[in-house]
């Protein structure tokens, strides 16, 4: 089934169940429209027709994000490349701050760029593959001052800022 706009023929797949409303959904860059058992294919197609629109500008969103994502690709080398990046300073703030951590893992963390544990392990996210050497190596030291503070505290950032004047700057380049 189709729906028009401005001269675009855009596909969608109707599911027809046992629901109240009539619903578009936009998932994987396909455009699915649910629909109550009873309701006429007329109205749906009228229902359509005036919310092509907002289907075409969502549809072409969806797609920008799904390229972008595919653009953010992390390689092999990128993997190594922030490895060693991890790995450079956690033995450089190891020894400025004189606390280590447990472990150091790089996963793919879906809440944050990094975190430390009251265990002292520190992760890293994975998606810091691709950003800037001075990104990743801020969110290093971030994770190495919850060593001594496990907070936020005004004592915290004044340890980041010592080590890292520049760590607004930084913190900016994770955008």
């Amino acid at each position: 089934m189709i729906v028009q706009y401005e001269g675009k023929t855009i596909p969608y797949t109707l599911q027809r169940s046992r629901i109240k409303n009539l619903y578009i959904y936009i998932k994987n860059g396909e455009v699915i429209v649910k629909a109550p058992l009873r309701l006429s294919n007329k109205y749906i197609e009228e229902f359509l027709s005036k919310k092509s629109k907002w289907i075409y500008e969502n549809l072409e969103k969806s797609k920008d994000r799904a390229k972008k994502k595919k653009e953010e690709k992390i390689t092999q080398e990128d993997v190594e490349r922030l490895q060693k990046i991890v790995k450079e300073n956690i033995y450089k703030y190891s020894k400025i701050l004189g606390k280590s951590p447990k472990k150091v893992r790089i996963r793919d963390l879906k809440y944050a760029w990094g975190s430390c544990s009251s265990n002292q392990n520190i992760s890293i996210n994975l998606k810091l593959a691709t950003k800037d050497e001075r990104a990743i190596e801020y969110v290093v030291l971030h994770e190495m001052c919850h060593l001594i503070h496990m907070n936020h505290s005004k004592s915290f950032w004044n340890l980041v800022e010592k080590n890292m004047p520049k760590y607004k700057e930084y913190k900016k380049l994770l955008a």
